[in-house]
C-alpha cells in the first residue's frame, strides 16, 4: 500500500511532468486557452502515457533488454507512441470532431511530447528516486504512467482554468496572450513547488 501511495502522489504532485519536470510545456501552453480541449488534450496523453508505458514496458524488459538492444530503445519508443497516437486520433477524429477540430496540430505532437517519451524511460530506468523503491513491475510502471497523465491533466485544467479567468481582466497591451501564459505557468509551477519541500 505504501508502494502505491508514493507512487501515485509522485506523478501527480512532486514529480508532476510540467511542473517539475518542465516535459510536455507545447501543449502546456498552447492548448490551455479553453478548458474543453485542455482537458481532451490531457485525457488523450494520459491515454497515450498509460498504453505506451504497457507496451514499450514488456518488450523493454523481455525482448531488448536480454538481446542486448537496449540502447536501441527510445527509436522503439518513438515508433510505438507514434503507433498509438495515430489510432488515436483516427478514434478522437470518429467520436469526437469537435474536440479534434479544438487540438489542431497539437493531436499529432503527441508523439513527439517529451512527457509521454519520458514517462516510458523514468519507469525503466530509476524509480527508486522518483518513489523511494526498486521495485518496479509492469502493473507499477503503467499505474505510474497513469497518475503522471492525471497530473499532467490536473495542470493543463488548472491553466486552462486561470487563462479563461484572465480573459475577463483588462491587462496592459505588453502582458497580453503569452507573457500572462507564461506569468500563470510561473506561479502554478511555484505552488506545485510546496508538494516538493
Amino acid at each position: 500500500m505504501g508502494t502505491f501511495i508514493a507512487i501515485v502522489l509522485a506523478a501527480v504532485l512532486t514529480n508532476n511532468f510540467i511542473t517539475n519536470k518542465s516535459y510536455g510545456i507545447c501543449p502546456f501552453l498552447g492548448v490551455s486557452k479553453k478548458t474543453s480541449s485542455a482537458l481532451g488534450m490531457g485525457v488523450a496523453v494520459t491515454v497515450v502515457m498509460a498504453l505506451a508505458t504497457l507496451v514499450t514496458y514488456p518488450i523493454y524488459t523481455c525482448v531488448m533488454e536480454p538481446l542486448g538492444f537496449g540502447f536501441l530503445e527510445i527509436i522503439f519508443f518513438i515508433f510505438i507512441i507514434a503507433s498509438l497516437v495515430q489510432m488515436l486520433e483516427m478514434i478522437i477524429r470518429k467520436l469526437s470532431p469537435s474536440l479534434y477540430n479544438a487540438m489542431g496540430v497539437y493531436l499529432p505532437l503527441i508523439t513527439t511530447n517529451c512527457a509521454v517519451l519520458g514517462v516510458t524511460e523514468l519507469v525503466i530506468g530509476d524509480m527508486e528516486a522518483i518513489i523511494g523503491t526498486a521495485t518496479m513491475n509492469i502493473g507499477w510502471a503503467v499505474l505510474y504512467a497513469l497518475f503522471a497523465g492525471i497530473g499532467f491533466t490536473l495542470v493543463m485544467v488548472i491553466m486552462s482554468g486561470l487563462r479563461e479567468k484572465l480573459n475577463y481582466y483588462k491587462t496592459p497591451k505588453a502582458l497580453t496572450g503569452f507573457p500572462t501564459a507564461m506569468v500563470t505557468a510561473c506561479f502554478i509551477c511555484m505552488a506545485f513547488m510546496v508538494f516538493s519541500i
